[in-house]
């Protein structure tokens, strides 16, 4: 059976950062499989097109829309709570939203906010909408991370989480995509034995609109870069995979790349640091499990 066989009809996914790139693709393939799709983004727009997008690929009313900043714990507990008012069952969550940031800014809770984004956003969202997945069981979480993660320096660095002594492009991407592993195996081992797994991928270099909210100099390399790079479509695959292969039923806390098991980077298995990391986000979040 191939990645896109499976039929997902009755089951309800989320998905994060849908409205670009490898989340657009995918969560469009989930819904011609058959899921319901929750479609988190920004801007309002964006989401509206995409959701009469899938309707008319799919002839069904499966989209529904929740626009907030995943930048702001403010929104992304207005997003949760919207989400649970429903009553929906959920079965899949895709975390997918991401940023790169060329320059060091803050979110308005005052993360660096590529750590506030690709990490805090995770970790507050998914730990809303836990208990949600768990009346559900066997449910899934699935985090985009990034082979990036081997770029971050070593270990995460904790003295520099909001790069208070430096600023580095691809060292805080790489701490960020660190701490989606880190978060990963934590989550999964925390959740063991209460029917969700959780598992994070790589989806190879994309070509996308990633990073082209850096300027002009970032949209000409990425525009450079784009007869090398996936297609959307085919940097989705392996999270599409996790979200709906019976290949993965239970296995849980691991890396993916290419719809196969890897091994990540020697930082990102050191369960000292995941726990840690976990421990300043419930002070940061003031959420836990």
């Amino acid at each position: 059976m191939g990645v896109y066989d499976v039929d997902m009809t009755g089951r309800q996914v989320m998905v994060t950062g849908c409205t670009a790139g490898l989340g657009r693709a995918g969560a469009i393939k989930l819904a011609e499989m058959g899921a319901d799709v929750a479609l988190v983004c920004r801007h309002r727009g964006k989401g509206e097109a995409l959701q009469e997008e899938i309707a008319q690929r799919t002839r069904r009313d499966c989209a529904s829309l929740f626009v907030g900043d995943l930048g702001s714990q403010r929104d992304i507990r207005a997003i949760a709570e919207a989400y649970l008012a429903t009553d929906r069952p959920l079965h899949v969550l895709f975390n997918n939203a991401g940023v790169i940031m060329q320059r060091k800014t803050r979110t308005v809770d005052g993360f660096e906010t590529t750590f506030g984004v690709n990490h805090i956003g995770y970790f507050l969202l998914t730990l809303l909408l836990v208990e949600r997945l768990e009346a559900l069981a066997p449910a899934r979480i699935v985090n985009t991370a990034s082979d990036a993660h081997k770029s971050s320096g070593g270990r995460l660095d904790f003295d520099n989480l909001g790069a208070e002594k430096k600023f580095s492009i691809m060292r805080a991407y790489g701490s960020s995509k660190l701490a989606n592993i880190l978060f990963t195996r934590e989550l999964a081992r925390r959740l063991e034995g209460r029917g969700i797994t959780v598992n994070a991928f790589h989806p190879g270099m994309v070509g996308s609109d990633f990073s082209k909210n850096n300027g002009l100099l970032a949209r000409i390399v990425m525009n450079l870069l784009r007869p090398f790079s996936r297609s959307p479509l085919e940097g989705a695959e392996t999270g599409v995979y996790l979200c709906t292969s019976s290949e993965v039923e239970g296995k849980t806390g691991r890396y993916y790349y290419d719809c196969k098991e890897h091994e990540p980077a020697a930082q990102a298995t050191n369960d000292e640091d995941a726990k840690r990391l976990w421990e300043l986000s419930e002070g940061w979040t003031g959420a836990s499990l």
